[in-house]
């Protein structure tokens, strides 16, 4: 597999996550969220990134892993 392959199978992957945590989170819930704390559940959402997301929220990653429990956005590795 060259790496142009890889690449696009990777893309491929990222893309199927956030589809999927953009279809299962509770939209109602982080709309009703403090500013910060929804900027950090969106930015999750869209990106992944776990640790970026929840110092923007100003909070530790299981602090956060729970509100994303509440959200119920998974967790997508």
């Amino acid at each position: 597999m060259s790496l142009e392959e890889k690449l696009e199978r990777w893309r491929r992957l990222e893309e199927e996550a956030r589809e999927l945590r953009r279809a299962s989170a509770d939209w109602s819930f982080i709309n009703s969220q403090p500013p910060r704390v929804r900027a950090a559940l969106k930015l999750y959402v869209e990106t992944g990134d776990i640790r970026l997301a929840a110092g923007l929220a100003g909070m530790g990653v299981d602090e956060f892993r729970q509100l994303l429990r509440r959200a119920r956005v998974p967790v997508v590795v």
